[in-house]
């Protein structure tokens, strides 16, 4: 049986041009800056993003701990929305390896935040309070359904940043699905922000690994960070080789599974007992719910499973379904026939 497994694009398998890059990597000591596969790496991804630099870091949890840590001190404050990556699913690290106080102000649904709460919540001068730092973003955002958040507001949070003296950081994890759907290179989005952090390892397929980008100083600082937290790395050119493929031959064909997520998405709204709307669906996230709130979404979740189709509720009332490569449009009418057949039979 083959599995469709729509749980996530983190469960990309390497391309096999990757596996050949991986394998003739040439390599050197990173710590020392040595690795030249690595060196390169950073240079498209500095490229990439309009940044003077960037740096190598394992994960996403990593390139946003590494960059909060390097904008702030212990006891100051950051500002992010309720819904964030960065809060929810990064097990605390800012707080408790970094003793960063984090304030969050609600996530609106296309994922930017209300910029009125943005401003309230930026503090004043007193000493009771702690220090707002930084305000972080989140593009495309994932618990928002994959909303690739527009440019308008992106420029806007910005703006009430500096108009503060306040730092902007973008969890830019799947900032390439943003860029494909906003229609902007990736580029554009991170030109509101003082420092970004990109993935590899989602949609781009790498198997590790994710890139911080910013000033020459911010990164410079960084790097000290990084090694700080374990994230100094020897000849991590075999990580990197990857990763260039990704940037050279893996954002394009994101496209494709925009596509495939968007016909989930309309072949969903045409099962009964499933609650969706299309036209929610901007990138590679499909957010989708049951008509029968008695039904446990865990046991759908279960009999799917147990017909090759593989989808994990994300909250109480939502299933998450991630399209990526290795899916395609066959395994997306695979799955649509198995979630109706389940569907009937538990309603």
């Amino acid at each position: 049986m083959r599995i469709v497994d729509l749980r996530s694009d983190t469960v990309t398998l390497p391309s096999p041009a990757m596996r050949e890059a991986i394998y003739r990597a040439e390599l050197g000591d990173d710590v020392y800056g040595e690795d030249p596969t690595v060196n390169r790496l950073q240079e498209m991804a500095a490229e990439r993003m309009g940044k003077e630099a960037a740096l190598l870091v394992v994960s996403g949890t990593m390139g946003n701990l590494v960059s909060l840590l390097t904008h702030c001190g212990r006891g100051d404050e950051i500002i992010m929305g309720d819904q964030a990556h960065t809060f929810l699913y990064e097990a605390g690290g800012v707080s408790a390896l970094g003793g960063i106080h984090v304030h969050t102000v609600p996530n609106t649904p296309d994922g930017g935040m209300d910029l009125a709460r943005v401003e309230e919540a930026i503090r004043g001068p007193n000493i009771h309070f702690p220090r707002t730092k930084v305000i972080c973003l989140e593009n495309t955002h994932n618990r928002c359904g994959g909303a690739a958040v527009p440019l308008a507001h992106m420029a806007a949070v910005r703006e009430i940043a500096h108009r503060h003296h306040l730092a902007v950081h973008l969890d830019g994890a799947r900032i390439f699905n943003a860029a494909i759907a906003l229609g902007v290179p990736a580029s554009a989005i991170a030109a509101y922000a003082d420092s970004v952090q990109f993935c590899l390892s989602k949609g781009l397929a790498a198997p590790v690994g994710s890139l911080i980008c910013g000033s020459k100083a911010f990164i410079e600082e960084a790097r000290r960070t990084r090694k700080m937290v374990g994230g100094g790395m020897r000849q991590a050119g075999i990580i990197a080789a990857a990763g260039i493929v990704a940037l050279e031959q893996m954002v394009d064909r994101l496209a494709e599974d925009h596509a495939n997520a968007k016909r989930l998405a309309e072949g969903l709204a045409n099962i009964p007992g499933i609650v969706i709307d299309p036209s929610s669906v901007q990138t590679n996230i499909v957010m989708f719910g049951l008509a029968n709130s008695r039904v446990s979404l865990a046991e759908v979740s279960a009999r799917l499973a147990a017909e090759g189709v593989k989808i994990n509720p994300m909250t109480a009332t939502q299933f998450r379904a991630v399209t990526h490569y290795g899916i395609e449009r066959e395994d997306i009418e695979t799955a649509l026939a198995v979630i109706q057949r389940v569907v009937a039979e538990i309603a």
